[in-house]
Parts: C-alpha cells; sequence; structure tokens
C-alpha cells in the first residue's frame, strides 16, 4: 500500500486557561490517500474544523497541538516554523473555506490574486500565470473566464465566487485540499455543482481532500470514507457505504435516523437526546454516554479507543462486547 499523502496521530489539541486547559481534539487519528476524499462530520462544536486548523497551521492562540503528530507525503509539519509552514501551506495545500469572501481579497480582482498565487509557487512568468489562471477558472466552470479574470470578487454570485476559491485552492497543484463547509452557505442546485466539481478536479489530479461538513447527504455524494467526530474524539471511521448502510456506533446510528427518507416511510425522526458538552464539562469515560440510551457501567468509567468493527474502527464497549461474544 503506498504512502498516504496526509498521515494524522493522535493529533491533541488544547486551550490553557486561568482556571485548567480545555481539550478539544482528543487523540484523533487517520490517513488520506491520494485521490481520495475523507469526510469528517459531526455537530456543532465535536472539533471538525478545529482538527483541520491544527493540520494547517492555522490555530488561533491560545490554541496549540500539545501531542501527537501530523505528516504531509511522509513530512512531519506540525513542528514546522510559521514561515516554512506557510510555504506548505500555498504550494502543497490548498483550502477551501465555507464563506468565500474569507480566502478573496475584495481590493483585488480575482485574476490578480490567483496569477500572484500561481507565480509565488511556480515560478511562471507573467503571461504564463495569466493563461493559467483563465485555464483553471473555466476549469472551475466559470463562463466566459477571459473576460471575466478581470473582474473584483463583488461582481459575483456566491456560486461563482465558491469556484474561484476552488480554483484558487488548487492553482499550485496541491496534494492536499482541506474544504471547511464549502457549501453550507449555497442554494441546494449549486451545493450539488461545486461538490461535483471538487470531486471531479481532484480525481484527476490524484488529491486528496479531506471534506469537513455537518452534511451527511453532502458525505454520502462525495466522501470515499468517513469519520465521525464527538466531542473532540472520532467516534466511528470507516468506508462511506458501511457507515451509512450499518452504522456500529450509537451516535452515528442518531446521525443516520435523523435524515429524512426520501420514501417517507418513517414515521418519525430519530432524535438524540441532549446536546454536545462543553470543553470544561467532557464526561469521563465515553464522552457520549449521558446522550447514549444503550450506555452501561463501563461506559462510564473508561474511555474506549476505535477498534475494529468490520471494515469500520468503531470507539464504543458494545463493539467490544459484540467481538468477546463472537470469539467464545
Amino acid at each position: 500500500m503506498s504512502e498516504p499523502v496526509l498521515s494524522v496521530r493522535n493529533l491533541t489539541v488544547a486551550f490553557p486557561t486561568r482556571r485548567a486547559t480545555l481539550t478539544a481534539v482528543d487523540g484523533v487519528s487517520f490517513d488520506i490517500g491520494r485521490g481520495e476524499v475523507l469526510g469528517v462530520v459531526g455537530e456543532s462544536g465535536a472539533g471538525k474544523s478545529l482538527t483541520g486548523a491544527a493540520i494547517i497551521g492555522l490555530l488561533e492562540p491560545p490554541g496549540r497541538i500539545v501531542a501527537g503528530e501530523v505528516r504531509l507525503n511522509g513530512q512531519r509539519i506540525d513542528r514546522l516554523p510559521p514561515e516554512e509552514m506557510r510555504k506548505v501551506r500555498g504550494r502543497h495545500i490548498g483550502m477551501v473555506f465555507q464563506d468565500p469572501l474569507t480566502s478573496l481579497n475584495p481590493l483585488y480582482r480575482i485574476g490578480d490574486q490567483i496569477v500572484e498565487t500561481i507565480r509565488t509557487h511556480t515560478g511562471l512568468s507573467e503571461e504564463a500565470a495569466r493563461e493559467r489562471a483563465i485555464a483553471l477558472l473555466q476549469e472551475a466552470g466559470i463562463q466566459g473566464a477571459r473576460a471575466r479574470i478581470d473582474s473584483y470578487p463583488h461582481e459575483f454570485s456566491g456560486g461563482m465566487r465558491q469556484r474561484v476559491v476552488l480554483a484558487l485552492a488548487l492553482c499550485a497543484e496541491p496534494d492536499l485540499v482541506i474544504a471547511d463547509e464549502p457549501t453550507t452557505a449555497l442554494d441546494v442546485s449549486i451545493q450539488a455543482q461545486i461538490i461535483a466539481l471538487l470531486k471531479r478536479l481532484c480525481r484527476e489530479r490524484g488529491t486528496a481532500v479531506m471534506l469537513i461538513t455537518h452534511d451527511m447527504g453532502v458525505i454520502a455524494e462525495t466522501a470515499d470514507r468517513v469519520a465521525v467526530m464527538y466531542a473532540g474524539r472520532i467516534a466511528e471511521i470507516g468506508p462511506v457505504r458501511s457507515v451509512i448502510k450499518e452504522p456500529h456506533h450509537p451516535y452515528t446510528r442518531g446521525l443516520m435516523g435523523a435524515i429524512p427518507s426520501i420514501a417517507g416511510t418513517a414515521s418519525r425522526l430519530v432524535q438524540i437526546p441532549g446536546s454536545m458538552p462543553r470543553l470544561a464539562a467532557i464526561p469521563p469515560g465515553c464522552a457520549f454516554h449521558p446522550r447514549c440510551t444503550l450506555a452501561f457501567e463501563r461506559c462510564r468509567r473508561e474511555r474506549p479507543e476505535p477498534m475494529p468493527a468490520g471494515d469500520c474502527r468503531v470507539a464504543c464497549w458494545l463493539v467490544a462486547d459484540k467481538r468477546a461474544e463472537a470469539s467464545a
């Protein structure tokens, strides 16, 4: 098996405060291969975006990585100086955020921004970089790219701006793209177009993608594998088809049960009781146990580590019990 593009091992992110150190991402591990899309899903506050920010070195102080490691193509990047990390971000890691205006400077023409990025990381001439920028915009679905390259961001719709951002993220041909809620602010029809575009562009280039979202529909449509996060930990990770069709973790089952069926056969959607715990009040043992109807004493005392369950890995003592019964 070839080396993964991105390898994250036991990543832990903490925020020191006057009263205590709050752990927001707790021992997260996963790999993403070339041309693969890993979806990261969970409720707000699960630690999805924070994991992405830690990988690309954009943690807001006082947040910092306190344990674990992040490797890109085998090279450790979590300890790089800020200036070196900035070069890695531009050349080897592309970023697509929820709000396109986060990535685009409203005072500069989109062409100038893309050309500058291309020239910074490839050394092409001004003319060659401009032609490449036009080609990228065309590939990203911008009609009349040659005429619109000198437009400002405010002259594009939200969906068109997100296409520009996608072109900007891919202009240096990165090894990894981290897309943080890239379709949340868009209409449903535009969402589908952006998802299809992201999928196609990255597959054609063999780019690894970390797709962060709270939308299981987007995950089902786009991802090859999915990691379900809860309270800063991975509850379940595996092939997207397996996780959707036969979820093992009670939290994953709750997420699946909350999705309306197109057939409309269910009389009532599943509701997960309670809410995500605050960082200062994460319970001992399995963090999900206060909301879990299947929890037992061990869940309240011991934290489960991800363990094999079919072709998935699941952090749940129910899985351990089933494995013990099967081997007895």
